[in-house]
């Protein structure tokens, strides 16, 4: 990996404010906030006396607050408290009010103003008041969020059916309704200059590896940028291999499957205003697990995944050898076979290179034309596009019928790939591996083949090897890699930092 700058500190959004603290005069305290705040006209700031007594000031940016609870929590307790004693009760005025005043249950001190102004940017009220040099920092988050809904990019037959939303807060309580224990750790880091995103690692203690938070800890803060939009920002910082086409974490909207990877002694990284999680060290055979190998019987599990394998196989290899066969090696295809296959091939103009590689950019096409359109357009526009234009094409005689048949089947296969980004690499390496098997024949996919393999057996998520547990070979974790082994006789945690933990005591058979 290569070496980062060092983090953003917390500052607020100009200079003039970062060492400056609050002063007694509530007056000069108003200017300078409302100085720091101009031309935002969101900043809510509101005037109003303690009991009748004391001079206050408020602020708060609308429609990050909950406004109802600023009413009847704040404001009104305030405003009509009668005790007049107290309220002359100098340096300890702001205990008293937090002790007899607010009910709400976040509240702190502060006195730096850099620090003041991003606690109102990150959902929260300030009251400062006459004569005081500290102000009260009340969290009362509120506005419009989404709701927790079912995931439409990861669906399923069997298992929950709730997703993970932009709300950090949310996020966070999706995964402690899950895991009920104290050692469940979730640390809270500020990356960005401007957008001041609050990225948390999750993960729980004494499973997962203290080099591997250690290491996740350090990436993330030697993050140096000015925002961060979405979880890939920080994805694409913390990762090993950039350029290679394999996805090195798992990036999933489901909280069970987060979960489950906690449980395994794995590292999940939440990142404010996206739904979607990362979590790491995750391996080549992970990718094609899916929640329901484990809510399902071992038997029809097994026979998913296997299924499964053998549809990304050929998601990677048929267009190519398709070619390789079709060009150079003619004699290995039986006989009647290769009379249809010349019959419906006679009087297409391209050799099957360029008729696989326009083809399959077509497809690519299609399917990326599918996504963007709107939904209700866009599954519709896919579907009989490609019956059109492959009809059309097979009509005209620019392509033969068995391609439009094998892109077909290429494209179903590369939807059964449980996760999206890791099918992203299967459908980039599939245009070299059609080009190598135009250029020479089986040789070529042997060749590309054996660089993959040497590819992905120097890869590596966070330390840990990407083909483990089949290379090295870990006979513990091999009960869960290929296929899985009945749920009782797991009885430990996939061996990731070569660390036996117990996961199910012995004995459960049925």
């Amino acid at each position: 990996m290569q070496p980062m700058s060092k983090v953003y500190q917390d500052k607020a959004p100009t200079n003039d404010a970062k060492s400056s603290v609050l002063t007694s005069s509530l007056e000069e305290n108003e200017a300078v906030f409302k100085n720091l705040f101009h031309s935002c006209s969101d900043v809510v700031f509101r005037s109003f006396q303690i009991g009748g007594q004391k001079n206050a000031l408020l602020f708060y940016i609308d429609g990050l607050i909950d406004e109802k609870q600023l009413d009847e929590s704040l404001l009104k307790p305030l405003m009509l408290s009668s005790s007049p004693e107290q309220l002359d009760a100098g340096q300890d005025l702001l205990t008293f009010l937090q002790n007899q005043f607010i009910s709400v249950s976040q509240v702190k001190r502060a006195s730096n103003i850099s620090s003041i102004v991003l606690d109102v940017l990150k959902s929260s009220i300030v009251i400062l008041i006459a004569d005081q040099t500290e102000g009260l920092i009340l969290n009362v988050p509120g506005g419009k969020t989404r709701s927790v809904e079912q995931t439409s990019s990861e669906t399923t037959i069997r298992g929950p059916r709730d997703s993970f939303t932009e709300s950090i807060r949310t996020n966070t309580s999706l995964i402690r309704r899950r895991i009920r224990s104290a050692r469940l750790k979730i640390e809270t880091l500020t990356v960005g200059e401007l957008t001041q995103t609050d990225v948390a690692i999750a993960y729980i203690e004494d499973i997962a590896n203290e080099a591997v938070i250690q290491e996740v800890r350090s990436r993330i803060r030697n993050i140096k940028i000015d925002g961060v939009l979405e979880s890939g920002y920080i994805e694409q910082f913390i990762e090993e291999r950039s350029f290679s086409p394999f996805p090195q974490y798992l990036v999933t909207e489901r909280p069970d499957y987060v979960v489950s990877a906690l449980l395994e002694g794995r590292v999940a990284i939440l990142t404010d205003g996206s739904p979607f999680i990362i979590s790491g060290p995750m391996t080549f055979w992970g990718f094609l697990q899916a929640g329901e190998d484990y809510y399902d019987r071992v038997l029809f599990a097994n026979l998913i995944r296997f299924i499964r394998l053998v549809l990304t196989m050929v998601a990677l290899f048929l267009p190519s050898i398709y070619v390789a066969l079709t060009t150079f090696h003619q004699q290995m295809i039986p006989t009647k076979l290769l009379l249809s296959v010349s019959a419906a091939r006679e009087g297409v103009p391209f050799p099957a290179l360029v008729e696989a590689l326009l083809m399959e950019s077509t497809f690519e096409g299609l399917r990326e034309a599918g996504v963007r359109l709107p939904k209700q357009v866009g599954q519709a526009v896919s579907i009989v596009g490609g019956l059109v234009v492959g009809q059309a094409a097979v009509q005209a005689g620019i392509v033969s019928a068995p391609m439009v048949i094998v892109v077909s089947l290429t494209g179903i296969a590369s939807f059964a790939i449980p996760r999206y980004n890791f099918s992203f690499a299967f459908r980039i390496l599939r245009f070299p591996m059609i080009l190598l098997a135009g250029m020479f024949g089986l040789y070529g996919i042997t060749a590309g083949f054996l660089c993959l393999l040497i590819h992905l057996s120097g890869l590596k998520s966070l330390g840990v090897p990407y083909l483990f547990p089949t290379a090295p070979v870990n006979f513990q974790g091999l009960k869960d890699s290929i296929f899985r082994a009945p749920l009782w006789t797991m009885h430990f945690r996939p061996q990731l930092d070569g660390k036996r933990s117990t996961r199910i005591p012995k004995g459960q058979e049925p």
